[in-house]
């Protein structure tokens, strides 16, 4: 499986969620995608052992056969990142795989083509992807009760199937164009 090809690889990171879903030859993951490895370690003998990795699709859930994505979802905080994504994950993309992706430096929702995927991309300020998506998408926690943790994955797939995104359809460099700087606020712990 698909999947589990990334994972023996050290791609998929902070795993909530990885398994074969009721639907027969596909698996779901959820967690951190890895987008740029970190270095390899000093006197490293295993291709895993590595430095923390440099890019990654954060709060990130997939559905994925034997051989192609079918759905994606999670956030980047720089639009230029997914370019990243599509050239390493590019053998198992499709132009059918769905591609719900947030981003923090947009300032509006996007339709984006980057090598023949199509990205459907929403802005993001705060808050967990998984519960942002289930609410753009009208799924309520009814909707999941008695499923697998993969199974839900499935489900938020078939809803984002029928969704009709309302966006602006551009091409990448004009989407690049369109980006705003985000300004983060000084948060500080207790005293």
């Amino acid at each position: 499986m698909l999947l589990e090809s990334y994972d023996s690889q050290g791609l998929l990171t902070i795993t909530s969620v990885l398994g074969k879903t009721s639907t027969a030859g596909v698996s779901a993951w959820r967690g951190d995608l890895v987008l740029v490895e970190g270095a390899m370690r000093e006197g490293a003998t295993n291709l895993n052992d590595r430095n923390p990795p440099k890019l990654l699709i954060h709060q990130a859930a997939m559905l994925a056969d034997n051989e192609k994505i079918l759905f994606v979802n999670g956030v980047v905080y720089k639009l230029d990142s997914l370019q990243v994504f599509v050239e390493k994950y590019k053998a198992g993309l499709t132009p059918e795989t769905l591609a719900l992706v947030y981003v923090e430096n947009i300032g509006s929702n996007l339709e984006v083509e980057i090598g023949g995927v199509k990205f459907k991309l929403v802005p993001y300020s705060e808050g967990m992807v998984w519960n942002e998506t289930m609410e753009l998408l009208y799924i309520e926690k009814a909707d999941l009760k008695g499923q697998s943790a993969e199974d839900k994955v499935v489900t938020v797939y078939e809803a984002a199937k029928d969704f009709k995104f309302k966006a602006e359809a551009v091409d990448y460099q004009t989407a690049l164009s369109k980006t705003i700087e985000v300004k983060r606020e000084a948060s500080y712990g207790p005293v």
